[in-house]
């Protein structure tokens, strides 16, 4: 056994974290040998309480490894440690870094350069324009956006940086086999083709209270600051902006209307300190020693556009079947046979280009 087969099989044991894990290496040298160790041996180093001990000592009982590592090789991901290169290095800083990560796709050195944008799964049609806009702009400029998969600003997110041809990574609250919620199957293969799902739970994990603060740990450490487009008082958005902070990552804040409940979370940031964010620019003149202006195509706040992009074949299809008169959303729908988050992603691509105009109404006509 070597030492990723080992973290794997650890990072299936209940009762071993990070911190553990640290200390558990520190006393013993290498994964291999914290699995050989007896449950005596165990209790003799700090921290190690007779639950773990015994969950440790008794690990082949619990944890298929075999039938893990199959799973990975089936499933076509692969498993990565804080040795690896291709680890998150933001994320390799923090206090707690994740003992594995699962991952499907590709992590390149560009995604050092990621921003999270989160919010909202309960949020309004002004959110979900303002997630897609935002994220648009910035994989537009080079900047990877980060988000959790999950329904409203999470995925919307993830459109916008897909539409732009940009990166984007899904930070997954469960096994990376898992589709949660499970409309965005789809989303969640062109995720994997044009950057990256990622997970530290193994197999068959499914989602629960735990698994996503888990996940919003993994979203804050590895970006360099979290945008926040729209999130009431309660929304677990703020867990990972208060991640961010006690990382001393730059947290940001889209205002919304003020008789908004969707829009009182991020109004709180903003009072509390966080930068108030309206257009990618405001991101990243955060970071100009990472973006500076110079070396950076104009921006949509600068332009008032963005340049003509080859369009996909999506994107063909629904712009073909628009004209000067109206067409209702759902109409291009039936008549493209396309998904519905499929015709969506284009719509709003194409907006983005200017080709075509969004009226009252959920209205569609060819721009010009």
């Amino acid at each position: 056994m070597d030492s990723r087969e080992a973290l794997i099989a650890l990072n299936m044991v209940d009762h071993v974290g990070p911190v553990r894990l640290r200390q558990l290496l520190e006393h013993f040298g290498d994964a291999p040998a914290v699995l050989a160790a007896s449950k005596a041996e165990l209790l003799r180093v700090r921290g190690i309480g007779e639950e773990t001990a015994e969950a440790i000592a008794g690990w082949e009982k619990t944890v298929d490894l075999a039938g893990e590592l199959q799973r990975i090789r089936d499933f076509g991901c692969r498993v990565i440690i804080q040795a690896d290169a291709e680890y998150p290095e933001l994320l390799r800083q923090i206090y707690d870094p994740p003992i594995v990560l699962y991952v499907k796709g590709a992590l390149r050195p560009q995604d050092k350069n990621a921003v999270a944008m989160v919010g909202s799964r309960q949020t309004t049609h002004y959110g979900l324009e303002s997630a897609r806009r935002l994220a648009y702009q910035l994989a537009f400029c080079g900047v990877t956006v980060v988000s959790g998969g999950a329904r409203g600003i999470d995925t919307a997110a993830h459109q916008g940086a897909l539409a732009a041809r940009g990166r984007t990574i899904a930070v997954l609250g469960t096994g990376i086999n898992r589709v949660f919620p499970p409309e965005n199957a789809e989303l969640f293969e062109r995720i994997a083709t044009h950057g990256a799902l990622l997970t530290q739970f193994p197999f068959n994990r499914p989602a629960d209270k735990q698994s996503f603060p888990i996940r919003n740990r993994i979203v804050a450490g590895m970006t360099l600051g979290t945008v926040v487009v729209e999130a009431d008082r309660h929304s677990g958005a703020l867990i990972t902006a208060g991640m961010a902070v006690d990382l001393g990552r730059q947290v940001f804040a889209v205002p919304g209307r003020i008789d908004s409940p969707q829009s009182k979370g991020c109004h709180d940031l903003i009072k509390k300190g966080a930068k108030l964010c309206e257009s990618a620019e405001d991101i990243l003149s955060e970071f100009e020693y990472l973006f500076p202006a110079a070396n950076r195509p104009p921006g949509p706040a600068e332009t008032g556009s963005l340049p003509a992009l080859t369009l996909s074949e999506p994107e063909q299809r629904v712009l073909e079947l628009l004209g000067p008169e109206e067409t209702p959303v759902d109409e291009v729908i039936r008549r493209s046979g396309l998904p519905a988050s499929t015709v969506s992603v284009a719509l709003f691509s194409l907006e983005m280009k200017r080709l075509v105009r969004q009226l009252p109404g959920k209205l569609y006509v060819r721009a010009g």
